[in-house]
């Protein structure tokens, strides 16, 4: 998906064996040499795989490279019914500060700037890890600010894809983005130490939303308006619109609950 697993390997690969990066070549995923292998996804891709090919002993020693087995996860040191136990290596932290402008007349929104710091342990390569919470980052910002799903009273899904909703783009990044580390921590029960970073910063796209919240609650302070303001993501520009109330807003007629089928439920 170009998260950057093959370089990873490769740089696991070389370390374990102590070979320049120039030698090492990956082959197209296939059940021809890799029977049942794990889907790309739930930020442990990186671990799996790492794990899988630190192999300098076997190597040494002539023995076979290849095995097979079965991941089960780690349910058996963790109580779900008492919350007691250990049920994961690690988990991955992280905090985020965003800066933004709204405009009161359109709903419009500016990403102005945001501050990232991740948790990460140790990198294997800082490059990729600052792409994936980027990439995450964005994802989140979409999903809390522009990506909103419209239902027909029937339950049919109106936005089915980009066509019919707004994905972010490039207009859409903070004019500035600043990521930072954590200083390293060692756990030996992981690769080198090190943290999947696919999806745990997807949340911190929350940050614009709550920045967006407040710009609107400081709007309706100038103007005099009654708080406290309850808002649900996405915050659309019609959203952010309608919040920012004004004479205009007020001109807008409103229709009594039952006397009219809508078009759209909101979720």
């Amino acid at each position: 998906m170009g998260q950057g697993v093959h370089t990873k390997m490769i740089q696991v690969v070389s370390r374990e064996l102590r070979m320049p990066l120039s030698n090492i070549h990956l082959r197209g995923t296939s059940t021809e040499t890799v029977p049942n292998t794990n889907a790309s996804g739930g930020s442990v891709v990186a671990d799996l795989n790492g794990l899988a090919v630190k192999a300098k002993a076997a190597f040494n020693e002539s023995i076979s490279l290849s095995a097979t087995g079965y991941f089960r996860g780690y349910e058996s040191n963790i109580n779900w019914e008492t919350g007691e136990g250990h049920p994961f290596e690690y988990f991955v932290y992280g905090a985020a500060c965003s800066e933004v402008e709204i405009d009161c007349l359109t709903g419009a929104h500016k990403n102005i700037r945001t501050d990232i710091v991740m948790d990460v342990g140790y990198s294997i390569n800082p490059a990729l890890d600052v792409g994936q919470i980027e990439g995450a980052f964005i994802q989140g910002m979409g999903l809390y600010t522009i990506e909103e799903l419209n239902y027909s009273p029937q339950g049919v899904l109106y936005t089915r894809g980009p066509n019919q909703y707004k994905i972010p783009a490039i207009c859409d990044i903070p004019t500035e983005l600043h990521i930072s580390f954590l200083p390293p921590s060692e756990n030996s029960n992981t690769l080198y130490s090190s943290k999947g970073l696919g999806e745990s910063g997807i949340f911190l796209g929350c940050s614009v939303f709550f920045a967006i919240h407040d710009a609107i609650s400081a709007a309706r302070r100038e103007r005099g308006l009654p708080g406290p303001l309850r808002l649900n993501s996405p915050l659309t520009p019609e959203k952010i619109r309608m919040a920012c109330e004004d004479k205009f807003t007020k001109m807008i007629p409103r229709d009594e609950p039952g006397s009219y089928v809508p078009w759209s439920v909101p979720i």
